[in-house]
């Protein structure tokens, strides 16, 4: 067995029920096979750089994943005849981590606001230079 990060991009027109659905169909792919499914993220609602197949956001999710290579075959089958799925991607991994990835809603928290310190003297040297004065 071998371990596989596996990030999916789902249709945004899908509900939370439907995108639960679907990552528990993808989950029994790997798991009929004696395979398993060591951490599941749902990374939300994202936009995309550019148009993929006529959409412009899609629901994002990973699965790490320790399975045999011809279980992970039938895998991506699955996900290219599925239509709710628009772009994967499955890459061989060393080791998966437990941690939650950047992308993870866990780490998706507001950050805290900065105090930014403005010096006196740089604000009055800007309005020189805006004013031609110097």
């Amino acid at each position: 067995m071998a371990f596989y990060e596996s990030v999916v991009i789902a249709r945004p027109e899908l509900t939370e029920t439907q995108i639960d659905n679907l990552i528990n169909d993808l989950s029994d792919i790997i798991t009929k096979d004696k395979g398993k499914v060591v951490k599941k993220e749902q990374w939300g609602l994202r936009s995309f750089a550019y148009k993929i197949n006529k959409n412009k956001k899609g629901h994002y999710f990973m699965l790490n994943l320790d399975s045999a290579p011809t279980t992970i075959f039938e895998y991506e089958r699955q996900m290219r005849i599925n239509e709710d799925i628009i772009r994967f991607l499955t890459i061989k991994i060393d080791k998966i981590d437990e941690n939650p990835s950047i992308l993870s809603n866990e780490n998706n928290k507001p950050n805290e606001e900065y105090n930014i310190k403005t010096n006196e003297n740089d604000i009055s040297q800007n309005k020189n230079i805006n004013s031609g004065e110097k």
